[in-house]
């Protein structure tokens, strides 16, 4: 893989461990004992760490090395696929897509699809009531 799409991939996967630890790149600039300069260049995809530092972040963010420099999606078959059922899978893929249903995400690993399915159409429903779409 050439180095550019290594390092927007390995970017991509660092801003979404920061912001699920809710960790800024000052924080881990610190923890790692780097500069704020570095973190930023990681997060750009502009430079790449080196592995010392990947695997401190491995550990700081409880997750692999795959985790953190592999691309990821929802219905993944990486370590024999997250969810069991693929139509699961993708009604998962949509939610995770959607910045404001991520909530469901992690709570609906062993859902079936129909259950999954009315996490997905409640929720949307909530949102819209939420923005004043209907009344209750």
């Amino acid at each position: 893989m050439p180095d550019k799409d290594f390092n927007t991939i390995f970017s991509s996967r660092l801003r979404f461990f920061l912001k699920k630890t809710s960790m800024t790149q000052a924080e881990l600039a610190k923890r790692l004992n780097v500069g704020t300069t570095s973190v930023y260049n990681w997060c750009a995809g502009i430079k790449t760490p080196r592995m010392d530092k990947i695997d401190a972040m491995c550990d700081l963010f409880c997750c692999s090395r795959s985790e953190l420099m592999e691309e990821m999606s929802v219905g993944a078959k990486a370590s024999g696929g997250y969810y069991a059922d693929p139509e699961t899978a993708e009604i998962a893929q949509e939610i995770f897509e959607n910045r404001e249903l991520r909530i469901l995400f992690d709570a609906a690993k062993h859902a079936a699809p129909e259950d999954l399915k009315v996490a997905h159409d409640m929720l949307l429903a909530l949102k819209k009531k939420e923005q004043g779409g209907f009344d209750a």
